[in-house]
């Protein structure tokens, strides 16, 4: 069984910003930076020894959709374990990633949690490993960096885990 992650990788001024920021607070907090680029998760990592089912949705649905805008305003955090810039979807945005979910259900091996199918809190991680000891500081320090982009959902990235680490197997862009 291998190990893979399906996400849209975010582009543009927001992955510079957050490329800049998640160092500036690993390097401030002595942190662990996350294993992925700037991303929102489709489908959280999931096991399978037969990846060529999903990878066949993943070709059909973004040879059949368009880049849809989402916008990346303000900060979150998960109790005082995860603290992410939050990513608010357009409509548009959102059925395209609800229709995704509905295709990947179809696959009879790939199940979904509660908290990552078409209900999830969209997010971008800056930082979650081992945080509670520092939270209300690295909150503070984020916090103080405005964060509003416009960006889109343009992509499924899928990740395969290899050696230690989140490598792009492929990334499928929408027309």
């Amino acid at each position: 069984m291998e190990r893979y992650v399906i996400v849209c990788a975010i582009g543009g001024a927001a992955l510079k910003f957050h490329e800049k920021l998640t160092s500036s607070v690993c390097y401030k907090f002595n942190k662990k930076r996350t294993k992925l680029p700037a991303h929102f998760t489709i489908k959280a990592p999931f096991e399978t020894d037969k990846i060529e089912e999903a990878e066949n949705v993943l070709e059909r649905f973004s040879a059949d959709n368009r880049k849809t805008p989402i916008k990346l305003k303000g900060y979150g955090k998960f109790r005082e374990d995860v603290i992410y810039m939050a990513v608010e979807m357009s409509p548009e945005a959102k059925k395209v990633h609800d229709d995704l979910i509905s295709q990947l259900e179809k696959i009879p091996w790939m199940k979904f949690k509660s908290n990552e199918g078409k209900n999830k809190v969209f997010h971008c991680t800056i930082v979650s490993k081992k945080i509670k000891d520092n939270f209300k500081d690295i909150w503070k320090y984020v916090c103080k960096y405005p964060c509003d982009f416009n960006e889109y959902f343009d992509n499924i990235s899928l990740y395969h885990w290899e050696v230690n680490t989140w490598v792009l197997l492929r990334k499928y862009e929408f027309v």
